[in-house]
């Protein structure tokens, strides 16, 4: 699904994922996802944004996590 609509070039945004056509990264959506903003606030803030462009993010992510790499995670000290 969204194989077509992620690319990855160094002369864009460093070689980031990004939707295809724009300098929209992967990393930005999912961050502002994880920030607490709406599917619909993102696609106000970014009008060449769609809402399959947003699902492609998350189900790029989720591909790439499902890669068998550990991700060590220290312990939040208080």
């Amino acid at each position: 699904m969204y194989h077509s609509m992620i690319i990855s070039d160094p002369d864009i945004m460093m070689g980031k994922p990004v939707i295809k056509g724009t300098r929209i990264t992967i990393e930005m959506i999912l961050e502002k996802i994880a920030a607490g903003e709406s599917i619909e606030q993102i696609l106000d803030e970014h009008p060449r944004l769609t809402n399959e462009a947003v699902r492609a993010a998350c189900a790029f992510a989720a591909e790439v996590l499902r890669a068998d790499v550990i991700y060590p995670m220290k312990e939040a000290t208080r």
